[in-house]
C-alpha cells in the first residue's frame, strides 16, 4: 500500500534496449572513438590539457605521473587510475607513436612487451609537437564543456594545429564497432592537407601522390599499394607489414639481421616464436638465434647452418612468423558525435572545416581584443589632448565615482575608458609615452583592419592554415621511416624452393618425411641397401612416394578422406632420421590412418581420380571434385564396411586398369567400364577375389610396357604387357605371379619401362634403388628373381618406380607411414663399391 500509485509498469525489452543503447552511445562517443577534428579520445584529450594547465610545458621540468593521473581523474576523467596511466605511457613510447606527445622520464616500458614502472616512479611533460595541439585553446578557438560534476570545465575538442588523426592515428574498440587508423608521416599529410586547400576537386588518387601510405614508428616495410588505396577510397583495408631484414655471409655461413619490424609485433614473443618453429623443426637451417638489440636500435641476429639457403630461410620466417603481418585499416572516426568510417579525402576535409573554424574564431577573439584595446588608447588619447581639464576634474571630484561620471558627460567617454583615464599613472604624461600610445593605436588600427580582411575572406583563412602547418612541417617533419615496394600478390614461396626430384616415406605408425631423391645411388639388384630410416620396434615403412617439391600430394586416409598439402612442407629430415607424425601436418582423427598418397600437378578438366580397394572395388570420380580441400579435409570415397583404400591414380578417362592380388592374380579391364561417380560413391566391383585374397596394387596399363610384380621375400620380375588380355570389370582374373615358401605373398605391382629406376624398402626402413632394366622378362607365371635380400623376420612392405620422364599420373607413387630421412650421397660410396661387385660375392 505504501508504494501504491509510485510503481511505473515498464516493457523491459523497450526499457533493456534503451539502457544498453544509452551504454553504447556513451562507449563511442565518450571513451572508444576518436574526434575526427583532432584525432583524440577523451582520455588522450583530457591528460594532455590537464598537463598543459600544470604548466608542464617542454621548457619546464618534469612532474610525476602520479600527480598528473591523479589531476586527470580528479577534475576530467572519472575512470580507473590505469586506464589514464596506460593511455599516457602510450602517448611517450616512440615505438607506439609515431610523434610522441608525452616527454617522458624514466622506465616507459619496451617494444618486448615490457610494462612501464609504476605512475610513481616515472615523471612526464608534455613534448614539443603537444603544445601545438593545444596552442591557442584559451583564445575561444574551441567550445568547453561542464566536466562530471560540473565543478570544471574541458574542451570538447583541442585546437589541433596538425592533422593528428592520420599522423598518429587511433585504435580503439567500441560497441559494434572498432577503429584502426593507422600512423602517416607528418610532411606527406601537411602536403596532402595543402594540395586539397589548393584544389578542392583533388581524387583520393592524386592525394595518394602526396600521403603514400602508412608510416609507422617501427618502420617495416608495406608491400603493395592496393591495400593501401582500398582503406584510402573505402575507409577499410588490409596493408602487408614486412620486417626489414639484410642476409649477409661470413666465412661461407649466412646470417639474416633483422632491423626492423611490423607495427604493434612484440620483438621478445618474435624471437620466440621463431625459437619454437626451429624447435619443432618447421623451419630448418637456423643454428643460432640471439637479439643484440640496444640503445642505437634493433638488431635481431639469426645465424644459418652452412647448406641453408638463406633466401628460402627468410621467407619462411615471414610465412609463419609476426615477421610478415597484416595491418587492418578501418577509419572509423566521430563526425559531430557521430561514428563514421571516412575515407582519406573526407577525413582531410573535416580537418580542413575544423581548422577554418578554429582560426575564424581566433581572430574573432583577437579582433575584440584589439577593438577593446584600441577603445582604451582612444579614450587615453583624448584625456592627453587635454591633460589640464582632466587633472581638473578628478582633483575637484570627491570621489572616483563623481570624476568617472564627469569625465564621461564632459568628453563623451564610455566607462571604461573614463576608468582606464582614472587609472592612468603619471609617467603616461611624458612625450614618450604619448608617443607609445600612438603608435600602439595606429598599429592596432592596422592590426583591426587585417583581421576584418581574415573574417570576410575565405581564401586568406586557407592561406593562414597552410602558413602553420608549413611552420609545423619546418619544425617538427622527418623523413619517412616504412618503406613502400612494389608486391603484385603474396610471396609464393614454392618460387625461392628448388624443384627437385624427393622421396617421401610415411611409417605403418603415421610418419613422414621428405630428403632428396639423390640420396638413394643406384644399386644392382640384390644389393643389401641403405638404412632410408629409423623406425620404431613396433613400427615400419608403409608408403613411398616419388615427386617432386613443387606437387600437390592428396593423402587419402582409411576413413575415405582426403587432405591436401604441398610436398615441400613435408619436414626435411637426414636419411636414417624418423621423420615428425603425420597428426602434426594434417588435421587427422584419432583413429585415422593415411593409406595413399598422390602426387598431383594440376585439376584439369576431363581427368579423374581412380581409385582401388582391397576388396576388389573400383571408383571413378573428376578430378575437378577434389579441387577445393579445405584443411580439415574432403570426404573421397564412401568405404564399404571392413574394406579399405588401396591405391589412387589420375586418368584421362580412356585409361586401361590393371590390378594384382596377394594371392599372385591380375586383371586388365578398360577404364569406360567404370562410369563416372560423385565423391560420395562407392563405387562397383573390379575383381571378384578369391577366398583369402586381396588386392595389393592398382595401375595404368601402358603398351609396350612391362609389369613389375615383387614378393614379400625380395623376389621379383617383369612380363610384358601384351601377356596380359583385357577382360570384363568384375571377372577372377589370370595367373601373374608363382607364389612358393621361398617367395611369399605379392606384396605390390607396378606398369614400369625401361630406363626406369624402383625403390624397394622393407619393414625395417632399409631401402635399394635399382634399375629396372636389371630385373629380367619373364612370363606371367614365374617367380622372378631376387631384388632385395630380407633377413629374418624382414620382408617388402612397399615399392615405388622412379621414371626418368614421368608426367602428373606416373609421379602418383605409394605412400608410406613414417617421416624419416635419407642418406647423404658421400655416405653412399662404401655402398656403392661393394655392391658393383657381382651378386656371388655379395652373397658370401
Amino acid at each position: 500500500m505504501y508504494n501504491e500509485g509510485r510503481v511505473l509498469p515498464v516493457d523491459i525489452k523497450n526499457e533493456m534496449k534503451k539502457c544498453y543503447i544509452d551504454y553504447a552511445m556513451s562507449v563511442i562517443v565518450g571513451r572508444a572513438l576518436p574526434d575526427v577534428r583532432d584525432g583524440l579520445k577523451p582520455v588522450h584529450r583530457r591528460i594532455l590539457y590537464s598537463m598543459q594547465e600544470l604548466g608542464l610545458n617542454p621548457e619546464k621540468g618534469y612532474r610525476k605521473c602520479a600527480r598528473i593521473v591523479g589531476d586527470v581523474l580528479g577534475k576530467y576523467h572519472p575512470h580507473g587510475d590505469s586506464s589514464v596511466y596506460d593511455a599516457l605511457v602510450r602517448m611517450a613510447q616512440d615505438f607506439s607513436i609515431r610523434y610522441t606527445l608525452v616527454d617522458g622520464h624514466g622506465n616507459f616500458g619496451s617494444v618486448d612487451g615490457d610494462s612501464a614502472a609504476a605512475m610513481r616512479y616515472t615523471e612526464a611533460k608534455m613534448s614539443k609537437i603537444a603544445v601545438e595541439l593545444l596552442r591557442d585553446i584559451n583564445k575561444d578557438t574551441v567550445d568547453f564543456i561542464p566536466n562530471f560534476d560540473g565543478e570544471e570545465e574541458e574542451p570538447a575538442v583541442i585546437p589541433s594545429r596538425f592533422p593528428n588523426l592520420l599522423v598518429n592515428g587511433s585504435s580503439g574498440i567500441a560497441v559494434g564497432m572498432a577503429t584502426n587508423i593507422p600512423p602517416h608521416n607528418l610532411n606527406e599529410v601537411i602536403d596532402g592537407v595543402t594540395m586539397l586547400i589548393d584544389d578542392p576537386d583533388t581524387s583520393i588518387m592524386e592525394l595518394m601522390t602526396q600521403i603514400k601510405g602508412p608510416d609507422f614508428p617501427t618502420a617495416g616495410i608495406i608491400l603493395g599499394t592496393s591495400g593501401i588505396r582500398e582503406a584510402y577510397e573505402t575507409g577499410k583495408g588490409k596493408v602487408l607489414v614486412r620486417a626489414k631484414a639484410e642476409i649477409q655471409e661470413k666465412d661461407g655461413r649466412h646470417r639474416i639481421i633483422v632491423n626492423e619490424i611490423p607495427y604493434q609485433v612484440n620483438k621478445a614473443k618474435l624471437i620466440e616464436n621463431i625459437a619454437e618453429l626451429v624447435k619443432d623443426k618447421k623451419i630448418t637451417g637456423i643454428s643460432d638465434l640471439r637479439d643484440e638489440s640496444d640503445r642505437d636500435g634493433m638488431r635481431i641476429v639469426i645465424e644459418l647452418k652452412r647448406d641453408a639457403n638463406p633466401n628460402i630461410v627468410l621467407n619462411l620466417l615471414y610465412k609463419h612468423t609476426k615477421m610478415q603481418d597484416t595491418f587492418g585499416i578501418i577509419m572509423l572516426a566521430l563526425v559531430d558525435n557521430e561514428p563514421q568510417v571516412l575515407n582519406l579525402k573526407q577525413v582531410l576535409s573535416h580537418y580542413i572545416d575544423f581548422q577554418k573554424s578554429v582560426i575564424r574564431r581566433r581572430t574573432a577573439f583577437e579582433l575584440r581584443k584589439a577593438e577593446e584595446r584600441a577603445h582604451i588608447l582612444e579614450g587615453l588619447k583624448i584625456a592627453l589632448d587635454h591633460i589640464d581639464e582632466v587633472i581638473s576634474i578628478i582633483r575637484g571630484s570627491k570621489n572616483s565615482e563623481i570624476a568617472k561620471e564627469t569625465l564621461i558627460s564632459r568628453f563623451g567617454l564610455s566607462e571604461k575608458q573614463s576608468q582606464a583615464i582614472l587609472e592612468m599613472r603619471l609617467r603616461r604624461l611624458t612625450g614618450l609615452e604619448r608617443d607609445k600610445i600612438e603608435d600602439e593605436y595606429s598599429q592596432l588600427v592596422e592590426l583591426i583592419s587585417k583581421l576584418k580582411e581574415i573574417l570576410s575572406t575565405e581564401q586568406l583563412v586557407l592561406n593562414i592554415i597552410k602558413e602553420e602547418l608549413a611552420a609545423i612541417k619546418a619544425s617538427y617533419g622527418d623523413e619517412r621511416r616504412t618503406a613502400i615496394e612494389q608486391y603484385a600478390d603474396d610471396i609464393d614461396i614454392e618460387d625461392l624452393i628448388q624443384e627437385e626430384e624427393v622421396v617421401i616415406t610415411l611409417t605403418e605408425t603415421g610418419y613422414i618425411k621428405r630428403i632428396s631423391a639423390d640420396t638413394y645411388s643406384a644399386q644392382r639388384r640384390g644389393g643389401k641397401g641403405i638404412q632410408a630410416m629409423t623406425t620404431k620396434e613396433d613400427d615400419s615403412v608403409g608408403r613411398v612416394i616419388i615427386t617432386s617439391t613443387h606437387t600437390d600430394l592428396l593423402f587419402f586416409s582409411d576413413k575415405g578422406r582426403v587432405y591436401k598439402i604441398r610436398a615441400y612442407k613435408i619436414p626435411d629430415a637426414r636419411r636414417t632420421a624418423k621423420g615428425v607424425n603425420i597428426i602434426n601436418i594434417l588435421p587427422l582423427d584419432q583413429d585415422e590412418k593415411i593409406q595413399d598418397v598422390l602426387s598431383i600437378k594440376t585439376m584439369e578438366e576431363g581427368n579423374y581420380l581412380i581409385m582401388g580397394t582391397k576388396q576388389g572395388i573400383i571408383k571413378k570420380t573428376p578430378l575437378k571434385e577434389y579441387a577445393s580441400i579445405r584443411r580439415n579435409g574432403l570426404n573421397a570415397i564412401n568405404l564399404r564396411e571392413g574394406d579399405e583404400l588401396l591405391k589412387v591414380k589420375v586418368t584421362h578417362g580412356d585409361a586401361e586398369i590393371i590390378m594384382v592380388t596377394r594371392r599372385g592374380y591380375s586383371i586388365r579391364f578398360s577404364e569406360k567400364d567404370v562410369r563416372p561417380m560423385g565423391r560420395n560413391a562407392s563405387g562397383v566391383k573390379a575383381i571378384t577375389l578369391r577366398q583369402d585374397d586381396i588386392t595389393v596394387s592398382m595401375d595404368i596399363v601402358v603398351e609396350d610396357q612391362e609389369l613389375l610384380v615383387v614378393s614379400k621375400e625380395g623376389y621379383g620380375k617383369r612380363t610384358r604387357i601384351s601377356e596380359y588380355p583385357r577382360q570384363k570389370r568384375g571377372g577372377k582374373g589370370i595367373k601373374t605371379y608363382k607364389i612358393t615358401e621361398k617367395t611369399g605373398e605379392v606384396v605390390a605391382g607396378r606398369v614400369c619401362k625401361s630406363g626406369d629406376e624402383l625403390m624397394l624398402i622393407n619393414s625395417k626402413g632399409v631401402a635399394i634403388r635399382i634399375n629396372i632394366d636389371d630385373i629380367s622378362i619373364i612370363s606371367r607365371n614365374a617367380m622372378g628373381v631376387r631384388l632385395m635380400r630380407t633377413k629374418e623376420q624382414e620382408e617388402i612392405v612397399a615399392i615405388a618406380k622412379i621414371s626418368t620422364n614421368y608426367d602428373v599420373e606416373e609421379l602418383a607413387g605409394d605412400s608410406l607411414e613414417d617421416d624419416n630421412s635419407l642418406i647423404e650421397t658421400e655416405e653412399l660410396e662404401d655402398v656403392k663399391e661393394v655392391t658393383e661387385d657381382p651378386i656371388d660375392k655379395i652373397n658370401e
